[in-house]
């Protein structure tokens, strides 16, 4: 509420001024004369026309022996009964803001930049719903510590955006069985990393909507898992771009398919690369079963066991080329759970090479400069 809404009539500094060289007997002159200015300055701070600066009211309650901060409040009273009311939209844009990352959506054009009922039209679209207030909230992150925390609402963002994109893709009636016989493909594509750009057709043929969408700022999303119309749905960052840390998060992804996570909230997996090798106790058993599906899809467990007594703790670059070229993996893969062994992420991290400019030819992709194909 602005002040011209309380002090309507405040009268300007002046009139007080003039009241009391009346009361005192002084004119104009005598005042300009104690303040060492000219009668004409003294004339318009009387008349409004210059207001009251700082220095001014110091000057002036010396002359009139009051505090200097009863002119300035007298001053800063009437410029604000002056000032113009708010335009009510800032209070709006302020209070989504505040609630989600407007700017970077609209930065990402996921929103247009438009007025205020019309951004507000906009998110109640974005996020699926009649009433800005009721915005719904996932209840759970999959993330390795308090998986009863809430999503916050970048992440909120994040997964409608995923919605979004996917409600418009087309897929055929998912099929479980040929989801796991995907799988077991896929394993034949871990050696060289172009590869990856088989994968959104081997999802599709399966009945999986599959769709990559870059984080945003704070989120730490590596993916999620959700149904739409009786389909399963795979959502990834791909906020580390390597071939490691792609394979680990598809897999965990799929496993999630597989075991039908998902299908009454959608399964938000936050920070993998600190949960995964994590044990049971500290993770809900869906997560733990889809990290143990992951790790050894990306290298048998039994094979890196084997490997890893032999060889710990000195492990060399050789080592590494010898047992991906045996278990068929491309090195970066083994180097990848090495590191989560070892405790060790700066082990060997030339190994791990970047995949995305594989993929996004073939993908539905949104971020990087480019937004999805879906209509506002």
């Amino acid at each position: 509420m602005t002040i011209a809404s309380t002090l309507p009539d405040v009268p300007r500094p002046g009139e007080f001024i003039a009241e009391e060289l009346e009361a005192r007997g002084w004119l104009q002159r005598d005042l300009a004369y104690i303040l060492g200015i000219s009668e004409q300055s003294v004339n318009m701070i009387i008349n409004g026309k210059r207001g009251i600066s700082p220095d001014m009211a110091n000057a002036l309650g010396d002359a009139f022996d009051v505090s200097s901060e009863f002119f300035a409040n007298l001053q800063k009273a009437y410029e604000m009964s002056k000032a113009r009311k708010p335009d009510p939209a800032i209070a709006k844009r302020a209070r989504f803001q505040g609630h989600y990352p407007i700017r970077e959506m609209i930065k990402r054009r996921w929103l247009e930049d438009t007025d205020v009922a019309m951004l507000e039209a906009q998110l109640m679209r974005f996020f699926q719903t009649n009433d800005i207030q009721s915005i719904e909230h996932p209840p759970h992150a999959a993330k390795k510590t308090n998986y009863d925390e809430q999503v916050s609402p970048t992440q909120l963002a994040w997964f409608f955006r995923v919605r979004q994109i996917s409600s418009e893709m087309i897929a055929p009636r998912y099929s479980e069985k040929s989801l796991e016989r995907a799988v077991t493909t896929m394993q034949s594509h871990l050696v060289d990393p172009e590869d990856v750009r088989h994968v959104p057709r081997m999802l599709t043929e399966c009945g999986v909507r599959f769709c990559i969408v870059e984080t945003l700022a704070g989120a730490k999303i590596d993916g999620v898992c959700f149904w739409i119309d009786g389909g399963p749905v795979i959502g990834m960052t791909m906020r580390f771009d390597r071939i490691d840390n792609f394979w680990f998060v598809l897999r965990h992804e799929i496993e999630h398919v597989l075991n039908r996570d998902g299908m009454e909230e959608p399964t938000i997996d936050i920070d993998l690369a600190k949960a995964d090798g994590d044990t049971n106790g500290g993770l809900p058993e869906e997560e733990f079963k889809a990290n143990t599906a992951a790790a050894d899809f990306c290298v048998p467990a039994a094979e890196m066991d084997s490997f890893y007594a032999r060889k710990a703790p000195f492990i060399s670059e050789r080592d590494v080329a010898g047992f991906a070229k045996r278990v068929q993996r491309h090195p970066g893969i083994v180097v990848g759970q090495l590191q989560h062994r070892m405790q060790r992420h700066d082990y060997l991290t030339r190994l791990k090479v970047k995949v995305r400019r594989f993929i996004v030819p073939s993908a539905v992709v949104d971020g990087w400069g480019e937004p999805a194909p879906v209509s506002l």
